[in-house]
């Protein structure tokens, strides 16, 4: 049996909206690129107070290389497996690296932080967002 319904088009969300999705999730993707091709790796994240990305990685890892002062995409969301609904995030800006945990959003002092890790901040140039409209079954 079809149903009647028809999908409705992804809804775009507003600056505020995406900003309270991203509070409320950990896992995120950070895009970036390396030799001049795409690079996706899936990361753990937290949103800094003035919307930034804050996230943590090892200092001589590829990512840190391939993203200290670069424009980069981070991009969060959850779908639901039954139908299909949820919603996508995505932040463009230039990521800092800082050694020394300078990022005033970071919790931890210097001296807490594990052994060889940096944070990386990505300042939200761009923030795009939309809700995915359940599939019909």
């Amino acid at each position: 049996m079809e149903s009647d319904r028809t999908p409705t088009a992804h809804v775009p969300l507003d600056h505020r909206h995406c900003r309270r999705l991203l509070a409320g999730s950990s896992v995120g993707r950070v895009v970036y690129t390396v030799g001049a091709l795409p690079a996706v790796l899936p990361v753990r994240y937290r949103l800094g107070r003035d919307g930034s990305v804050l996230l943590r990685a090892a200092a001589r890892s590829e990512l840190v290389r391939a993203v200290s002062g670069a424009l980069v995409a981070f991009e969060a969301g959850e779908v639901d497996e039954a139908d299909g609904a949820g919603w996508s995030v995505t932040v463009l800006g230039r990521a800092d690296v800082s050694a020394d945990g300078a990022h005033r959003d970071d919790p931890a002092p210097p001296g807490a932080r594990p052994a060889g890790q940096v944070s990386i901040r990505i300042r939200p140039e761009l923030v795009t967002g939309r809700l995915l409209p359940d599939v019909p079954a």
